[in-house]
């Protein structure tokens, strides 16, 4: 009797997290890294902006890219992408100008007022941008992560 065992691959590669480290996908992998940085571009144009565009740039420093999650790290950034008003709220004049504020280390509630959002520098932005973002360039996100899982077999 003549026996013979023929291996193509090592056995070991076909360990789930071996096919997943060798298409990019392992969890901290470049897919991930992709997935995540284009979120926080493509988002950019739907979040709102302000004078200073603090909100909007808080995303980069705060997310740990490949994490797959994303973080926009300002005290308000709660509020704007729930898209209502929170209070109570009272009126102040800061500068000539009527300001609402609210109270420090005081709870505050989601009202049924909606936040209206300046649309000058980000004409899209508006409430949970990251859903709206989602429905307009999901393809895009997929397509750029299917390419760079293309690359990865290579």
């Amino acid at each position: 009797m003549f026996t013979i065992t023929a291996r193509l691959i090592d056995p070991g590669a076909l360990e789930p997290d071996s096919l997943l480290a060798r298409a990019g996908l392992q969890k901290g992998g470049p897919v991930q890294c992709l997935i995540d940085q284009r979120v926080i571009d493509y988002c950019q144009p739907y979040v709102p902006a302000s004078p200073d565009r603090t909100l909007e740039f808080s995303a980069p420093p705060s997310t740990e890219i490949g994490s797959g999650t994303v973080i926009w790290n300002t005290p308000y950034a709660h509020y704007q992408y729930m898209g209502i008003v929170y209070g109570p709220n009272f009126q102040v004049l800061i500068k000539g100008k009527l300001e609402w504020r609210s109270r420090k280390g005081r709870p505050k509630h989601p009202t049924d007022k909606k936040l209206t959002y300046d649309k000058a520098q980000n004409p899209l932005a508006g409430p949970h941008w990251v859903e709206r973002m989602k429905a307009d360039r999901m393809r895009d996100i997929v397509r750029e992560a299917q390419n760079l899982v293309k690359r990865e077999l290579k």
